[in-house]
C-alpha cells in the first residue's frame, strides 16, 4: 500500500525528484554563502560606538521615527585615508599586491603543472594511479606543517643554503626566507595540485587521433601542441586558473610564515583588523570588497562560457 502510495505521488509529481536533487546545493550555498555574506554586509555598515559592539543597532525606532545608524566609511576608508584626498592607502597597496602575489603563482604552477598533467595523461595506465597519488600525496599531511617545512628549507640556515654552500655553489647563506622569492615558492608548491588536476581530468579525455591526424598532415610537435592541445584543454586551464588564483588572493597563513614585513598580503590585513585593532565593520568591509573583485570575473566568464555554449548548440 504504501509503494502504492509513493508511486503514485512520484506520477503526480515526476520532476519532484529533479527539485530535490538541485534544492540541495542551493541550500548549501544559501547557509554557508548568502546568510554569511549577508551578516558580513550588515556587520560591514554598523557604526560600533563606544562599546565596541560590531552588532549594534542600524536601524532604530523612536519616537515613531525610523533612524538609520549606518556608517558607510569603513569602505570609503579602503580608498581615502583619515579623511585625504582620494588615492592610495595601505588597504589598496594590500590589494594590489595580493593581486600580483597570485598572478605570479598562477602563472608558475600553470607553466610547471601543464607538462606534468600532459605526461600524466599520457603515463601508461598501470603508472597513473602511483602519479596521481604523488600528487595528492601532499593532502594527507597538514597544510601548517608543510608550510613551516618551508621555513626550514629555505632559512638563511636551513637545508637549501647548507646544501649550496656544500657544493661550492655559494660562499655563504643567502636571503631566501621573509623574501618575494619565498612566498611564490610557498604558494605555488601548495597550491601546484589544484592546478595539476584539473589539467589531467581534461586532458586525459583528449581524443588522440587529432593528434594523430595533425601529425598525418605534416604539422610538426609544437605546432600540434599549440593549435590541438592547447585549445581542448583550455577549459582545464580556465578551470586550474580559477583554483589557484582564487584562494592565493585571500592568502593568510602563507605571508605570514614565509613574508617578510613588507609583504602584507590583504588576508593578513584582515586579520589584523579584526583581531589586532578590534575593527570588525573595516575588516568586513575589506573582506565584501574583495569578494566582489572575484566575483565579477567569475561572473563575466560564466556569462561568457553560456554564450559560447548556446551559440555552439544553435
Amino acid at each position: 500500500m504504501k509503494n502504492l502510495t509513493f508511486h503514485n505521488f512520484f506520477s503526480k509529481n515526476p520532476n519532484f525528484g529533479k527539485k530535490v536533487v538541485i534544492s540541495i546545493p542551493f541550500i548549501w550555498l544559501i547557509l554557508f554563502f548568502a546568510i554569511p555574506f549577508l551578516i558580513m554586509i550588515r556587520i560591514s555598515v554598523t557604526d560600533m560606538g563606544e562599546h565596541l559592539n560590531p552588532f549594534a543597532e542600524i536601524i532604530s525606532l523612536r519616537n515613531n521615527q525610523i533612524s538609520f545608524n549606518i556608517k558607510i566609511e569603513n569602505f570609503i576608508s579602503i580608498f581615502r585615508e583619515d579623511g585625504s584626498t582620494w588615492g592610495k592607502t595601505i588597504y589598496l597597496e594590500a590589494y594590489l599586491l595580493s593581486l600580483k602575489y597570485a598572478f605570479y603563482t598562477t602563472l608558475i604552477t600553470l607553466i610547471i603543472g601543464y607538462p606534468f598533467a600532459y605526461f600524466l595523461a599520457r603515463s601508461n595506465m598501470r603508472l597513473r594511479p602511483i602519479l596521481l597519488l604523488m600528487v595528492m600525496l601532499p593532502f594527507w599531511t597538514s597544510f601548517l606543517l608543510r608550510v613551516y617545512a618551508w621555513k626550514g628549507i629555505l632559512a638563511d640556515q636551513g637545508v637549501l643554503n647548507n646544501l649550496m654552500i656544500s657544493l661550492g655553489l655559494i660562499s655563504e647563506p643567502l636571503q631566501i626566507l621573509y623574501t618575494d622569492v619565498s612566498m611564490l615558492i610557498g604558494m605555488s608548491y601548495v597550491y601546484l595540485p589544484f592546478m595539476i588536476l584539473p589539467l589531467y581530468a581534461n586532458l586525459v579525455k583528449m581524443d588522440l587521433n587529432l593528434i594523430e591526424a595533425s601529425k598525418d598532415l605534416g604539422a610538426s610537435a609544437w605546432k600540434t601542441f599549440w593549435l590541438i592541445t592547447v585549445p581542448l584543454s583550455k577549459s582545464g586551464i580556465i578551470a586550474g586558473i580559477m583554483l589557484v588564483f582564487i584562494p592565493c588572493v585571500g592568502e593568510f597563513v602563507i605571508p605570514s610564515l614565509l613574508g617578510g614585513a613588507e609583504n602584507i598580503m590583504i588576508g593578513r590585513v584582515v586579520w589584523d583588523e579584526m583581531f589586532s585593532s578590534n575593527n570588525w565593520p573595516r575588516a568586513s568591509a575589506l573582506s565584501i570588497v574583495i569578494i566582489v573583485v572575484v566575483i565579477f570575473p567569475l561572473a563575466w566568464y560564466n556569462q561568457r562560457t553560456t554564450q559560447s555554449f548556446n551559440q555552439e548548440n544553435t
